[in-house]
């Protein structure tokens, strides 16, 4: 008939990074709150087999103003997360989404206050 493989195969990596639910709801909680201030429009999300980029854009024709990117192999290294600006730049790495997102949450607060 045919061979079962077990999903997911023990010991192998996967064949995409993804975000989990956790990390996917505080980014998605971010986005919405800078959609309300009225600083980003739309995003995209990048699922690949090294990494997974979420990418937010003031204008859907522009480059992405921000980039969250999880790089799972270097999680014992310099931490998984990476905050990249328009230019390519990494502006914030860290272990924990938390601290990488907080210039971003420093920023609405600003355009909140204006």
């Amino acid at each position: 008939m045919g061979t079962v493989t077990p999903f997911p195969v023990p010991g192998r990596q996967p064949s995409q990074i993804g975000f989990d639910r956790v990390e996917l709801t505080r980014i998605l909680d971010l986005y919405g709150r800078m959609v309300a201030a009225g600083h980003w429009r739309d995003y995209a999300i990048e699922l690949g087999r090294d990494a997974a980029v979420f990418a937010a854009f003031r204008r859907t024709a522009e480059r992405p103003e921000v980039r969250i990117e999880k790089w799972p192999e270097l999680r014992n290294k310099q931490g998984m997360w990476a905050l990249v600006n328009e230019a390519g730049t990494v502006l914030k790495r860290g272990h924990d989404l938390g601290p990488v997102l907080a210039p971003i949450e420093r920023r609405l607060m600003k355009l909140i206050e204006d």
